[in-house]
């Protein structure tokens, strides 16, 4: 997949150079292309912002150096232009599977007090991270990205690793242990060192339900449970 990212600082994306999505790229699976907005202004003095007509505090992105950028963009990635904003869907699991499906995808930080509102007919696309504000969309982007990119097959390096984490069904994922068999005065399930597989597959799913029902009430109310998962809460009663 390639990546192009549109940002006034490049050097917070230096994180994708390491662990997981760094050997990625060296095995040609990942490409990004970054690209500074600020090389693409025409103000002599590198502007990207200017006061917002009608008054108001802080700046807003100018339209020239973003829209100028992705033009630039779009000569080497033909991909969706997704804007990191407040107006976009909250992301979520499904939306990082079906972007994780493109080939190409190109992201729009913002900054400051936003953009010019004529820079959206450029923007195919809008996702939000949830109702909170942060300093940029870079650290929005971030997230995004990663949760997308572990997603390609070949990028985890075992393609089946992620089948069974959180969100991946709609529940929360089952508790996880490894050695020492007791620690702290707590043991690992029986089930767990049974050997078992089938046993073991129900019990993490029961699991699953009950972590989820707990601390996940909404996601629980939005799953169907099951034939089996209506006898494996019955038979837990």
């Amino acid at each position: 997949m390639k990546i192009s990212i549109l940002t006034l600082f490049p050097e917070m994306f230096s994180i994708f150079n390491y662990s997981i999505i760094g050997r990625a790229q060296e095995s040609n699976i990942i490409n990004f292309d970054i690209l500074n907005i600020r090389d693409y202004t025409l103000s002599k003095h590198k502007k990207v912002d200017d006061y917002p007509y009608g008054g108001g505090a802080g700046m807003v992105m100018a339209p020239q150096p973003i829209v100028d950028t992705i033009k630039c963009a779009k000569e080497n990635n033909k991909g969706k232009v997704i804007f990191l904003g407040p107006r976009g869907k909250t992301f979520n699991q499904k939306i990082a599977r079906d972007l994780s499906n493109e080939d190409e995808l190109i992201f729009l930080c913002g900054h400051y007090e936003g953009i010019d509102e004529r820079v959206y007919k450029h923007i195919d696309m809008e996702i939000s991270l949830g109702d909170f504000i942060l300093t940029g969309g870079e650290m929005a982007a971030i997230p995004v990205i990663d949760s997308v990119l572990r997603l390609i097959p070949g990028v985890l390096g075992k393609e089946e690793s992620f089948i069974e984490e959180s969100f991946s069904d709609g529940l929360l994922e089952y508790p996880q242990y490894t050695r020492p068999d007791e620690f702290d005065g707590e043991k690992v399930p029986d089930v767990l060192l049974s050997g078992h597989h089938e046993n073991i597959r129900k019990w993490r799913r029961l699991q699953s339900l009950n972590i989820t029902k707990s601390k996940r009430p909404d996601l629980y109310k939005k799953n169907t449970l099951t034939k089996e998962d209506k006898k494996l809460l019955e038979k837990q009663k």
